[in-house]
């Protein structure tokens, strides 16, 4: 999404990012959710990435977080509702300060009462949460309480998905292992354990370790860039684009990802609407018509 509405002229890779698009420009995030349905997408996630207080706060609008959010649902839902075909809107829970630094995230007694929040702002709009780019288990828990909470009514169903180092072996950014992680939130009882935002041999990695955790759903949705070391939206370094991976590579990693039992696969960060549409003809010529469970009830 956030690469989509840069080309689209809608945002900007530093200050709002994402967000600026919901206050400059809703439409173009209906148009980029639509392309991504055309180009064969069966989920789609709210524009909510940024609608946090700590990016909101760069333009002294910290507080519009929640009616921000819900804007994004309401945007997902109209795209998703002028498809021809059943498309799931995950509600994206993001961590609340920097993405892959859990050594910034967000105190407990802030951030569940900030997740609560999205998490009702979302609810009328969604099929399930999808709690992602957890860099440490105490961030994954904070989203996922807020999610369950707020999922009573409807029963939504809840997703969490961790970003990992990309060093061997397997581990949360915060250097914690993929089964601490897991049984830090079993009490929680996610429906789907993924990774995302990661290298996809990475992913590869974790699918692996959960497939002998777990029967629930899994999978994975790779970005396609190098992050650096003390990364920060704002800062003074910038994500590094991976020449070696496009639309071939990112199907043969979901590929991969299905041989090991993942059901849920896709694209995060840098992967646009021609890799999605080389996985879905893939996915059509191999006679996998759904890899998803099926949404709204």
């Amino acid at each position: 999404m956030g690469r989509e509405l840069i080309r689209r002229g809608a945002a900007t890779r530093t200050g709002l990012w994402s967000a600026q698009a919901l206050l400059d420009a809703p439409p173009v995030v209906v148009e980029v959710h639509r392309a991504f349905i055309a180009a064969g997408a069966q989920m789609i996630t709210t524009n909510s990435y940024s609608c946090v207080p700590s990016y909101l706060g760069k333009m002294g609008c910290s507080d519009r977080f929640a009616e921000l959010a819900a804007l994004s649902g309401s945007l997902a839902r109209q795209a998703a509702g002028a498809s021809d075909r059943e498309v799931i809107v995950a509600g994206g829970l993001p961590p609340l300060s920097e993405s892959y630094r859990p050594d910034l995230a967000v105190p407990d007694q802030e951030a569940r009462p900030i997740y609560a929040d999205l998490a009702q702002a979302l609810e009328p709009y969604v099929d399930l949460y999808l709690c992602e780019t957890m860099s440490c288990i105490r961030e994954s828990r904070n989203a996922a309480i807020a999610a369950r909470s707020a999922a009573v009514t409807r029963r939504l169903p809840v997703y969490v998905s961790w970003t990992l180092d990309e060093r061997p072996p397997a581990r949360l950014r915060s250097g914690e292992s993929v089964e601490d992680a897991f049984d830090a939130l079993r009490d929680l009882d996610p429906d789907a354990f993924l990774f995302n935002c990661t290298h996809p041999d990475a992913v590869e990695s974790g699918i692996e370790i959960l497939s002998s955790l777990t029967a629930k759903p899994t999978g994975g949705y790779p970005n396609r860039f190098d992050v650096p070391e003390s990364f920060t939206l704002d800062g003074p370094v910038a994500v590094r684009d991976r020449a070696d991976f496009g639309a071939k590579q990112f199907v043969e990693s979901a590929q991969r990802f299905i041989a090991l039992g993942g059901t849920l696969v896709g694209g995060c960060c840098g992967v646009g609407t021609e890799e999605i549409a080389a996985l879905a003809d893939w996915l059509e010529s191999s006679g996998i018509s759904r890899v998803i469970p099926s949404g709204r009830s």
